[in-house]
């Protein structure tokens, strides 16, 4: 009696062993089947999250294991989208990959703004053939076209005239310029005179008390001396100097007396007397015929 029911007890227990290895092999199978089934979305929660840049540093790594692909059961379909509006779904059913679509999303994060086609090539690992496959069926809805074009198209500039102030009109060949009566902007009219020759040519005019002859532009360094057919000088009257009664410091300020030459003077007015005329200069050592036939029209006693 004591043997039939042990042996009732160790023939259950097998039973039930039997029973539980049965179920697990069927729930095996049925995950099995499940996981060979095609997905419908490629991404998971989690990848939403991973687009939209929410992981934390340490789910980013749990987040991208938790990510499954199915890319090999979506048929590539071309239809038309935009690709400031499409989601996962849709950029995969073209047949994109899935760090393509990651990197299209990436893109919007940051502001990125696709206003026209040609702007969907600039994605990150994107091929000449796919962007040429997809390129016909990209629309950009006008909410993201440039608000440039609600203006419309730019009238052309209109042409104004030349700004004579800062590019004066050069006189032609054979006209000529009064030297001692042009002011700066007229200068600036003689070919080959800007704005800094007719500075020089007026100050230096000034300091000489006004020009006797057209050339004496050459004294300034460097004068273009093609420009001197252009000027002309018209009854001289040349500012005059009382050498009898300018002291050294106001004689040295003119550019044919130099120091020793005023110095000369002062010297002779102090132990003769007054002078009559440069030739009572000639003898000295530094007066030469040269410099006092140059200085004779600005001088008068």
């Amino acid at each position: 009696m004591k043997w039939s029911s042990r042996y009732s007890l160790i023939h259950s227990d097998r039973l039930i062993l039997a029973f539980v290895l049965v179920l697990g092999l069927a729930v095996a199978a049925v995950a099995w089947l499940v996981g060979r089934h095609p997905v419908e979305t490629a991404f998971t929660e989690t990848d939403s999250m991973l687009f939209a840049g929410k992981t934390t540093r340490g789910g980013r790594s749990k987040a991208r294991k938790q990510l499954t692909y199915r890319q090999d059961y979506v048929a590539a379909k071309p239809f038309a989208f935009d690709p400031n509006t499409a989601d996962s779904t849709e950029l995969l059913r073209l047949g994109l990959k899935p760090w393509q679509v990651r990197n299209i999303y990436k893109y919007r994060a940051k502001g990125g703004v696709f206003r026209k086609a040609e702007d969907f090539a600039r994605i990150y690992g994107l091929s000449k053939k796919e962007y040429r496959a997809l390129r016909p069926y990209i629309t950009i809805s006008d909410d993201y076209r440039p608000a440039s074009e609600l203006v419309g198209e730019r009238k052309p500039l209109q042409v104004s005239e030349r700004d004579t102030l800062k590019f004066p009109v050069k006189i032609a060949a054979g006209e000529q310029v009064a030297l001692n009566r042009a002011d700066t902007a007229m200068l600036r009219r003689v070919p080959g005179i800007g704005p800094a020759w007719a500075r020089r040519i007026a100050a230096y005019g000034k300091r000489l008390g006004g020009y006797v002859a057209v050339g004496q532009l050459l004294e300034l360094d460097d004068f273009p001396k093609e420009a001197l057919a252009y000027f002309r000088v018209d009854s001289p009257a040349p500012e005059k100097l009382n050498l009898n009664k300018l002291t050294v410091a106001q004689m040295r300020r003119h550019p044919y007396i130099n120091f020793f030459q005023a110095r000369a003077i002062d010297d002779y007015r102090r132990l003769r007397g007054p002078l009559h005329s440069l030739d009572d200069l000639r003898l000295h050592r530094d007066f030469k015929p040269e410099d006092i036939e140059r200085l004779r029209p600005y001088v008068c006693f």
